[in-house]
């Protein structure tokens, strides 16, 4: 089976990176298991997530939650700065009260069908404070580093959930011009648990089963069943770590078959369900 490339790992709930980079990078696409923000500071990058391109501006905020297929195109001639958190996916709502919910800013990036943030007169606003003490924090040795970078970057989320409330912030529309890639991943992502044959995806989508194959292996390098397939395979492991028996997970996913979801589970995670339970 083709795969996207897992990248990254994370042994605690929190991790926030400041990288500077001047070298050529290139990236396939591919996932993780955590959250991640990325606060761009400067460089020249193009970021596709799900099949949605964006010309990142300096101050932008990438949201990219776990699960989603991703990857950056940088420029090697210019130097890409940013500073990346990455969050365990308990780590925000393990602060969730009857009152607030700090993942306000993720669900509206989902029903925006945006990734990424942009401020309005940087300069001036409270969210660009924000990220300036959190470069501050995580640039700068000191007595409780660890802790005092992570309360940081809770002052920041807070201030970005109220910058999204108040319209402070723009959920930036896709680079792309190709809004049908768009259209069939939102396809997949809305039927992943029923029965999902290229037929049945070019019907939905209003396309040809010929151009449905050619266009999204042009714009994301894989096969529908490919994508299909890990897309499942990561939802039934969600729904494992959080209670699901594994054969629940499995028909749950949109798996028909236990001894081929397993199969399929074992090669791509390199474990067994089970395992994971």
């Amino acid at each position: 089976m083709e795969g996207y490339e897992k990248r990254g790992y994370l042994n605690s709930d929190f991790r926030l990176f400041h990288l500077t980079d001047t070298k050529r990078q290139d990236f396939e696409y591919h996932y993780h298991e955590f959250d991640k923000i990325i606060i761009f500071i400067q460089g020249n990058v193009t970021y596709k997530i799900e099949g949605r391109t964006y010309q990142l501006q300096p101050y932008d905020i990438v949201l990219v939650s776990h699960s989603d297929i991703h990857k950056p195109i940088i420029d090697p001639e210019v130097k890409y700065e940013r500073i990346i958190v990455y969050l365990s996916p308990g780590f925000i709502n393990s602060y969730k009260t009857e009152e607030y919910d700090l993942s306000i800013c993720f669900q509206k990036a989902k029903e925006q069908s945006s990734d990424v943030l942009r401020i309005h007169a940087p300069q001036k606003s409270s969210l660009y404070k924000s990220i300036s003490d959190l470069e501050y924090a995580c640039t700068h040795d000191g007595y409780a580093k660890d802790l005092y970078c992570k309360v940081v970057f809770l002052q920041f989320i807070i201030q970005l959930n109220r910058a999204a409330l108040t319209g402070r912030v723009d959920y930036l529309p896709s680079d792309s011009s190709d809004h049908r890639i768009q259209t069939i991943m939102s396809y997949i992502t809305n039927h992943l648990t029923e029965d999902l044959s290229i037929d049945s995806i070019a019907a939905g989508c209003y396309i040809s089963r010929y151009h449905l194959m050619r266009i999204f292996k042009e714009a994301t390098g894989y096969t529908l069943g490919a994508y299909i397939t890990e897309k499942r395979l990561i939802l039934a492991k969600d729904k494992i770590a959080n209670g699901s028996t594994v054969l629940e997970a499995c028909m749950d996913s949109g798996f028909r078959n236990y001894s081929t979801f397993s199969r399929a589970y074992k090669k791509y995670f390199q474990t067994t369900p089970s395992s994971t339970d």
